[in-house]
């Protein structure tokens, strides 16, 4: 399975990391850094991370590293967890889970916990005007099939055609 951050590696100076990218209201950035931060350190004590971005759309990059004595697949055992802290807390500031990358195969999973039912619908909407026969970029946010609605974002059934 496929860690909801973007990527989790372990070949990074500093051992391995998970990356996110997720949009802020501007003016809530400051609060959303220092509230996010002071969660994963409660969850992981000594957890490094680095928040970068182009702040001017509220987009930010927000990297997590394990403390620097952290065993490191004892780090990547807690990815899933990690990146549930990043995103729980963009709801809380009325931000998004996604940004300057889109939701992509490894937040697909994640849209009907985080984005509204209607925001879905519309997504499928627009994928069925502009590609009704889903050959630009299958399941890279919708499942194979899924533009013609009736199914929950990342859920398979048996039978719907879906595939990576």
């Amino acid at each position: 399975m496929e860690p909801a951050g973007e990527h989790l590696g372990g070949a990074e100076p500093g051992g391995p990391s998970t990356k996110h990218d997720v949009t802020v209201p501007i003016g809530s950035i400051p609060a959303f850094v220092r509230e996010t931060d002071r969660a994963l350190r409660a969850a992981v004590p000594g957890i490094r991370s680095v928040t970068y971005g182009h702040v001017g759309n509220g987009n930010l990059h927000y990297n997590l590293s394990g403390p620097a004595d952290a065993d490191p697949e004892a780090f990547r055992a807690r990815a899933d967890e990690l990146s549930s802290i990043v995103y729980d807390s963009t709801a809380r500031f009325a931000a998004s889970i996604s940004a300057g990358h889109g939701i992509g195969r490894s937040k697909r999973n994640l849209l009907a916990d985080h984005k509204p039912t209607v925001e879905i619908e519309l997504v499928r909407g627009i994928k069925r005007l502009l590609d009704p026969a889903g050959l630009m970029n299958p399941g890279a946010v919708l499942l194979r099939g899924e533009a013609a609605g009736g199914r929950v974002a990342g859920v398979r059934r048996p039978g719907s055609g879906w595939r990576e």
